[in-house]
C-alpha cells in the first residue's frame, strides 16, 4: 500500500518569503542605539516594579548543573533569561539582565572555570519563539557578558564545551524561524569563539537541531539536521534534508550516517531528532516522524457510533435511512449547535440545501485538522555500533507524547549509569526500563506538562531536574514526586487587564498557563506557604488569552484559551458558559486566530465583540451572537495553522459601532454604523503583515493608531501610523524606535500627546504624539512588551511581558507634561501626603525588620546639573536638606521623612518638644504641613505634603 505523505496533503514547502528578513547587522545596530537611548532617556529615572505572579513560570529550554555539587546549577528560560542557584533552587538570581536579550536556545557551563557559553534564541519553534543574536559568553561566572558572533543565528540549538578546554566549542545553529539563512548549521571554535568556522551546513532552510558527545569522548559526535519551513499558515516540520550526521574529530568534519541502508527513516517525512549518547558506541535517537501511518486491516478496530469521516462520501439516500439516535449521539458528541438535531438536519439534507457531507466540514477547522493528523508521531532508535546501523525500539506507537507538537520537542536522555534507563520529553515525560520498549509516564503532582529539558545526576540515579512550560521541578526518586522551584519571576504574558476595584486586580493570559487574577500590590514573599493564600488566583486554564471585565461587575469576566475558545465566568458562583459563535452548517467554519480579539463595548457592557474570520457581535453577554461583517481577512490560506483571522478590534468612544478591526494578514477595516457596512483603509501599508493593534483614540473621534508586527517573516522593522481621518490617511510615526517589532500600542487617557509602544525587546514612551520615543527600561531587561494598559483612577501603567510576566509605573507624573511643560526649566511635582506611624523605624520584635517610610519627589528639567533640595517645617525650619545631579528630564529624590542632624538641633531649638529616636538611629517628622523646595537650574519651585 502506498502511504502518502502528511507534507503532500498540506501543501508545498514554501522556500521563499515576500517580505525581507531584517539584516541583522541593523539588529545589532538598533540594540546599541537603545543602550545610547536609555543613558539619555528623560524617563531612565522613573522605576518599572515587577508585581508578580511567579509561581506558575514560564518556559524552561535548558539546564546546567554541576555534576560535582548538584545544588549548584543554571536554568536557562525561552524569553526571561538565564537564572542561578547555589541552594538547590531554593532561591534564584538573574544574570543576564544586563544584556540586550532574554531569549535562550540552550546554555554550556564549564565548571571548573567558569565559562558559561549562552546560545540565544529559543530553539523551539512555537508561536512566540524569538530570535536572538547569537553566542554570549561570561568567563566570571555571569558577571559580564561578550557576544562571540552568530549574530544571524536566530535561533541556537545546542552547545558543546569540550571538558578539557573551555576554548574548545561546538554549537549547533538552526538558523531563522520564518525565512532562509546561510548562517546555520554546525559551527566549532578553538579560541572560545572569538572565530568560527562552519564544519557542517545541509541547506538554506536545514538547521542543526541537537548536538551530542560520548560522555568520555569529545572527538565522537552526532549532529541532527532539520528541515522545517514554518510560516503563519503553515507549518511542514520535516523534509529530506532532515538526519543524523557522525563527527569523529570533535566536529571538524561530518559524515551523514542515516542513509536508506542504516534502518533510520529517511526522506520528506523526517521531523525533528534528538541524541543521547552513552557511550562511544551506543547512541538513542528520538524521531518526530511526518509520514503517515500505514492502515493495516488487523489494526483496525471498530469505532462506536458515526465518525467525521462517514459522511465524506454518504449520498442523501444513506444518510437518510440513519437513525435519528445515531445522528443526534454525533450531533451533540461533537458539539454541533442545539438546533442542529436530527430531525430539522435530515430536512435540511433533503431540501438539498446541505450536502452529507457538510457535517464532515463543520468541523474542519485549521486546528481540527493539526489534530486530526495520523503520522507515526515520535519514534526511538538505537545504535550500538556508533550510527552504523539503528533499530527502531518501541514496537507500538508512542501515542500522546508529541500530538500534533512533535516539532515543539523532540528531547530524549540516557541515565549515565545504566544503558537501558532512557527518558523522553514531550506533553508528558515519559521513562523506559528496558532501552525503549515500554514506557511509564513520571510526570506525577506538581509537574506541568510540555518537557524541554532534563538532567540525570551521573552518581545518583534517579535525581532529576526537569524543565518544562511550567516552570522547574526536582525529583529524588525517579519521578515518583517532584519539587517545584518557581521562585523566578519569569511569566509569558500574552494579553493583560485591570479592573476598577480597590485595590484594583491585574489579570491577564498566559502561554500554556491559563488565566490568573491577582491584586496589584501584592507582595512576592513565601508567607503564602504558611497561609495557604498566594495571592494571584488561577481561574482559566489552557494557553492564557485576552481578558474583559465588567465594569458594572467585577466577578463577570470573559476570557478563554486558544483558537477562540471563550467563556463568560462568573468568579463570584463559579459559574461558566462557553460563549464561542458558532458558523452555520453548510458555511465553511469560521476561523479564529490563537490568540482571539475579544472587546466589551463602553458603551454598554451588555455588548460583547469577538473576532474570527468576521466580527461577532452579542447584545447579551456572549449568549447569543449575530456576524455584522463578511470576511474581513484576505480570505485565508491552504496549511496547517488558522491563517486569515482577526487579530484586533478597536471601538471608538465617541461613538457606538465605529469599530476598527485588523487582521493577521495585514488588512485594517472600519465600520461606522455597527458593521452595517465596512471600507479597507490598509491599502498603503506594507503588505501581509500581522496587525498586531488597532487603537481607536479616545482624545478625537477621527483619530486612530495602528502598529503592524513582521516577527513571521523575520521581519523585526517597527511598523507603527496614526490617522487623522479614520484611516483614510496615514502618517508613520515609528521614528526613532529602533528595529523591534511592534506588539502594542497605548494612548493615554488624559494626555492625548502621550503614547506607549511594547515591541519585542522593551518599553517606549512618546511625549509628542510619536514624533519622537524615549526608552522606558528602568528595572526592565530587554523582554518581549506583549501588551499595555493603563488603571486610570491609580495612574499606573501596566506592562505585559513575555518573559518577565508583568511590570507596574506610576505615570502620573508623564500625564502632565504637556507641551509647555517640556520646556520647563524645572517643575516640581505634587507630593501625596502620608499617614505617621509610631513604628517606624522601630520592629515589632527583636529580629524582625523596621518599617521605614519614604517619600518621592519627582522633579522634570531640561538641563542636568547640580540641584539643591530642601524640607521646611511650617514655621520655616530646615528639617533636611541635600544636594544631587539631576539628570536632563525627570528625577526621583527619595526623602526618609526624617531630620537630617543639623535639621533635627534647629528644629528642637525653636519647638519645645520631645523628638523621639527609633531604634534604627533616626529621629523621624512629626505630625505636620512641610514644605519642599528644589533649586537648581536658576529657577526654585516649591510643594507641600502632609503627615496625618
Amino acid at each position: 500500500m502506498k502511504i502518502v505523505p502528511f507534507f503532500l496533503l498540506l501543501g508545498f514547502r514554501m522556500l521563499t518569503a515576500q517580505i525581507s528578513p531584517s539584516d541583522q547587522t541593523e539588529v545589532l545596530k538598533s540594540l546599541e542605539k537603545k543602550a545610547q537611548m536609555g543613558q539619555a532617556s528623560l524617563v531612565k529615572n522613573i522605576p518599572l516594579k515587577n508585581i508578580g505572579p511567579s509561581i506558575m513560570s514560564g518556559r524552561v529550554v535548558d539546564v546546567a548543573v554541576n555534576p560535582k555539587s548538584p545544588i549548584e546549577f543554571y536554568v536557562a528560560y525561552a524569553s526571561g533569561g538565564l537564572w542561578y542557584t547555589n541552594n538547590n533552587g531554593t532561591t534564584f538570581t538573574p544574570i543576564m539582565d544586563n544584556t540586550p536579550t532574554q531569549n535562550i536556545g540552550d546554555i554550556a557551563v564549564h565548571w571548573e572555570s567558569g565559562t558559561i557559553y549562552v546560545g540565544t534564541g529559543e530553539n523551539n519553534a512555537s508561536r512566540s519563539t524569538y530570535a536572538g543574536i547569537g553566542i554570549l559568553k561570561s568567563t566570571d561566572q555571569g558577571k559580564t557578558w561578550s557576544n562571540m558572533g552568530l549574530p544571524d543565528s536566530h535561533h541556537i540549538g545546542r552547545i558543546l564545551i569540550n571538558p578539557d578546554n573551555p576554548n574548545d566549542v561546538v554549537v549547533g545553529v538552526v538558523g531563522h524561524l520564518y525565512s532562509t539563512n546561510a548562517e546555520r548549521g554546525l559551527y566549532k571554535s578553538a579560541d572560545g569563539g572569538k572565530t568560527w568556522k562552519k564544519t557542517l551546513f545541509v541547506g538554506d532552510d536545514t538547521g542543526i537541531i541537537d548536538v551530542a558527545h560520548a560522555p568520555k569522548n569529545f572527538n565522537i559526535m552526532y549532529a541532527a539536521a532539520w528541515q522545517k519551513d514554518r510560516k503563519a499558515w503553515d507549518f511542514l516540520s520535516n523534509g529530506n534534508l532532515s538526519g543524523i550526521y557522525k563527527s569523529t574529530d570533535a566536529g571538524t568534519s561530518w559524515k551523514k550516517i542515516t542513509t536508506p541502508q542504516s534502518g533510520f527513516p529517511t526522506g520528506e517525512g523526517v521531523g525533528r531528532i534528538g541524541l543521547a549518547v552513552y557511550d562511544d558506541n551506543t547512541v538513542y535517537a528520538v524521531h518526530d516522524n511526518q509520514f503517515r501511518r500505514a492502515k493495516q486491516d488487523n489494526d483496525v478496530k471498530e469505532k462506536e457510533g458515526l465518525q467525521k469521516e462517514d459522511f465524506k462520501a454518504m449520498d442523501t439516500e444513506a444518510f437518510l435511512k440513519l437513525s435519528d439516535k445515531q445522528l443526534n449521539d454525533f450531533l451533540k458528541t461533537n458539539n454541533f449547535q442545539e438546533k442542529y438535531r436530527a430531525e430539522n438536519v435530515k430536512q435540511m439534507v433533503r431540501s438539498g440545501a446541505v450536502k452529507p457531507a457538510d457535517l464532515a466540514s463543520y468541523l474542519e477547522d485549521a486546528n481540527a485538522l493539526l489534530f486530526d493528523t495520523p503520522v507515526i508521531g515520535a519514534e526511538v532508535y538505537k545504535s550500538m555500533d556508533g550510527g552504523v546501523s539503528w533499530k527502531k525500539q518501541n514496537q507500538d506507537y508512542i501515542d500522546g507524547l508529541y500530538y500534533s507538537y512533535g516539532y515543539y520537542f523532540a528531547q530524549i536522555n540516557v541515565d549515565p549509569s545504566n544503558v537501558d534507563k532512557i527518558y523522553l520529553a514531550g506533553v508528558p515525560l515519559l521513562k523506559s526500563n528496558d532501552g525503549g520498549k515500554t514506557y511509564m509516564a513520571v510526570n506525577e503532582d506538581n509537574v506541568h506538562s510540555d518537557h524541554h529539558a532534563l538532567w540525570i545526576n551521573p552518581d545518583r540515579s534517579g535525581h532529576l531536574i526537569n524543565g518544562n512550560d511550567g516552570g522547574l521541578n526536582i525529583s529524588y526518586d525517579d519521578g515518583e514526586s517532584w519539587i517545584k522551584n518557581n521562585s523566578p519571576i519569569v511569566g509569558q504574558f500574552y494579553a493583560i487587564n485591570v479592573d476598577n476595584q480597590e485595590p484594583y486586580n491585574v489579570y491577564g493570559g498566559l502561554q500554556d498557563n491559563g488565566v490568573w487574577m491577582g491584586p496589584h500590590n501584592a507582595e512576592e514573599n513565601r508567607e503564602w506557604y504558611q497561609s495557604g493564600q498566594y495571592p494571584w488566583k488561577s481561574i482559566l486554564g489552557g494557553d492564557g488569552m485576552q481578558v474583559q471585565i465588567d465594569s458594572r461587575n467585577p466577578n463577570i469576566v470573559y476570557t478563554g484559551f486558544q483558537f477562540g475558545n471563550y467563556f463568560r465566568l462568573d468568579l463570584e458562583t463559579g459559574k461558566r458558559n462557553y460563549i464561542q459563535p458558532k458558523h452555520e452548517l453548510g458555511e465553511s467554519p469560521y476561523r479564529f486566530n490563537w490568540q482571539t480579539p475579544i472587546l466589551l463595548s463602553s458603551h454598554n457592557q451588555d455588548i460583547l465583540y469577538l473576532g474570527g474570520n468576521k466580527l461577532h457581535r452579542s447584545l447579551d453577554q456572549g449568549d447569543t451572537w449575530e456576524t455584522i461583517s463578511p470576511d474581513l481577512t484576505m480570505g485565508g490560506k491552504r496549511g496547517n495553522v488558522a491563517y486569515g483571522t482577526l487579530t484586533t478590534i478597536s471601538e471608538s468612544p465617541f461613538k457606538f459601532g465605529l469599530i476598527y478591526t485588523g487582521s493577521d494578514d495585514g488588512l485594517v477595516q472600519v465600520s461606522t454604523n455597527g458593521g452595517g457596512s465596512w471600507d479597507l483603509i490598509s491599502g498603503s501599508f506594507p503588505k501581509d503583515l500581522w496587525v498586531s493593534r488597532v487603537a481607536a483614540s479616545k482624545h478625537k473621534k477621527e483619530r486612530v493608531y495602528v502598529t503592524l508586527n513582521g516577527y513571521r517573516w523575520d521581519d523585526f522593522t517597527p511598523y507603527i501610523y496614526v490617522s487623522e481621518d479614520y484611516g483614510k490617511t496615514w502618517k508613520s510615526i515609528a521614528n526613532t524606535i529602533p528595529t523591534s517589532s511592534v506588539n502594542v500600542i497605548l494612548e493615554d487617557p488624559e494626555n492625548e500627546n502621550l503614547l506607549f509602544v511594547g515591541t519585542d525587546n522593551g518599553l517606549y514612551v512618546s511625549f509628542d504624539r510619536g514624533g519622537s520615543w524615549e526608552v522606558f527600561d528602568n528595572g526592565l531587561p530587554y523582554v518581549a512588551v506583549h501588551d499595555l494598559v493603563i488603571q486610570e483612577k491609580a495612574k499606573h501603567l501596566l506592562v505585559g511581558t513575555h518573559g518577565r510576566s508583568i511590570y507596574k509605573a506610576n505615570i502620573s507624573t508623564l500625564q502632565q507634561m504637556t507641551p509647555r511643560a517640556l520646556e520647563s526649566k524645572l517643575k516640581l511635582f505634587e507630593l501625596t501626603d502620608i499617614k505617621h506611624s509610631s513604628r517606624w523605624g522601630n520592629p515589632r520584635s527583636s529580629w524582625s525588620r523596621a518599617q521605614t517610610p519614604g517619600l518621592d519627589i519627582t522633579f522634570y528639567t531640561t538641563k542636568k546639573g547640580p540641584f539643591k533640595a530642601i524640607v521646611l517645617s511650617e514655621d520655616d525650619i530646615v528639617v533636611s536638606e541635600t544636594e544631587i545631579n539631576g539628570d536632563k528630564g525627570f528625577n526621583i529624590l527619595s526623602f526618609d521623612v526624617a531630620f537630617s542632624k543639623i535639621g533635627k538641633d534647629n528644629y528642637l531649638k525653636q519647638h519645645k518638644t520631645k523628638l523621639s529616636e527609633a531604634e534604627d538611629g533616626k529621629t523621624y517628622l512629626p505630625k505636620g504641613t512641610y514644605v519642599v523646595k528644589i533649586s537648581g537650574n536658576g529657577i526654585t519651585e516649591s510643594t507641600t505634603f502632609k503627615i496625618d
